[in-house]
């Protein structure tokens, strides 16, 4: 039986500019994330799906704050916090980056913008990211200016995302390579568009700089993406596992280091010749390895619909034998027609193809280490 409890809306939740937008959308469920209010439901799961997949949908994605760096020293205080080398980012080109502190872990995974040669945006995971930059900021001794800066992003995913960019913006934002952005106006609204997204489907995300103009920009889309069918949707937990895709805050935490991640080792960038937080520590563990595995997960049983997507840190055991680690996400993948996840594991259970056992709400459920990502490893969809 299925329990119903109360959300209260407290003065002190930050709203999106597209709050009342999403609620005539149909809205049914916020959660909390960098403090501010998060659309999690709108329909079933499984129709939201298919609608990503097959179309194109919208969503309020504005908690992810943006962190502004700019000033003389930008770059050099950009690039001191994240392993990845930044003299390999042009001007209007975006990076998938980690924050990592002292001992290696990962502080935050934001998309990075590089919007001018001084000037960056980093759209945050849910944490005190901002906090951290500021500290980092007063002992380095660089000439830099850290602000949460007035931005307000919106994803339009699926299919036919570029035919509804382009109707907005016209030829120049609907043909931006993957990962690039560029600064463009609809009606006088100030924004910047990237080729991006939580998808793994062709996308992109739209940085509203004006949050006094929200719904008037969300009902703009709903025009242009309406010959399209365009749709409101919440963040899709099927499709993000299935591209490999992270949470930060459920999957991974500060006291994760990079290579402890199936994936992230690649954006570990030793060999550039700048210093960076953490890159000491991050070599010896290069050398040494590590002790445990965010691996993805193939999970048995029922489809995993009635939730939607997993909300329990659920035990994982070796089969016969007592606990090892947790899973971290899982959902039904109606494409896959399985249920898929991520779980953390000790090294010696990584390997893809080994047993486990995950002690479920409804019992025990067998699982087999699956190799990341699930679909379409080489991003031919969202490059298309």
């Amino acid at each position: 039986m299925s329990e119903t409890f109360t959300f209260y809306i407290q003065p002190w939740y930050r709203k999106s500019p597209y709050f009342e937008s999403t609620k005539r959308a149909g809205c049914r469920s916020w959660g909390l994330y960098n403090h501010m209010l998060l659309p999690t439901l709108y329909d079933d799961p499984v129709t939201e799906y298919w609608a990503l997949l097959n179309g194109v949908t919208m969503w309020d994605v504005a908690v992810e704050r943006c962190v502004e760096i700019s000033g003389p020293d930008a770059f050099e205080f950009t690039n001191l916090l994240t392993c990845r080398d930044l003299t390999t980012c042009a001007v209007g080109q975006c990076k998938y980056v980690l924050l990592t502190a002292r001992r290696g872990g990962i502080v935050n995974d934001p998309v990075l913008l590089r919007l001018e040669e001084d000037r960056f945006w980093l759209a945050l995971a849910d944490s005190d990211a901002l906090l951290y930059a500021k500290g980092v900021a007063a002992f380095a001794g660089l000439d830099v200016d850290i602000e949460e800066a007035d931005v307000s992003p919106m994803q339009i995913q699926g299919p036919r995302s570029r035919e509804v960019v382009r109707a907005l913006f016209g030829d120049a934002i609907a043909d931006l390579r993957y990962y690039w952005c560029a600064e463009a106006e609809v009606n006088g609204i100030p924004v910047v568009v990237s080729r991006t997204g939580w998808t793994g489907e062709v996308g992109y995300e739209v940085y509203l700089r004006d949050s006094s103009r929200g719904d008037e920009l969300w009902r703009l889309v709903e025009e242009a993406g309406a010959p399209f069918d365009i749709r409101a949707i919440a963040p899709s937990e099927a499709r993000r596992i299935e591209a490999g895709i992270f949470n930060y805050g459920s999957d991974m935490r500060p006291e994760d280091t990079p290579f402890h991640v199936s994936g992230l080792e690649r954006l570990v960038e030793l060999d550039q010749d700048a210093d960076f937080i953490g890159k000491d520590a991050l070599r010896r563990i290069a050398d040494a390895g590590v002790d445990r595995k965010l691996v993805g997960i193939d999970i048995g049983g029922a489809p995993m619909t009635d939730e939607g997507a997993l909300n329990d840190l659920w035990p994982v055991h070796e089969p016969g034998n007592g606990r090892i680690g947790r899973v971290t996400a899982g959902a039904w993948s109606p494409r896959l027609e399985r249920n898929i996840g991520y779980a953390w594991v000790p090294a010696t259970h990584m390997e893809v193809g080994t047993s486990l056992a995950l002690e479920a709400h409804d019992g025990m459920r067998e699982a087999t280490v699956a190799a990341l990502p699930f679909v379409d490893p080489t991003k031919e969809i969202p490059k298309s």
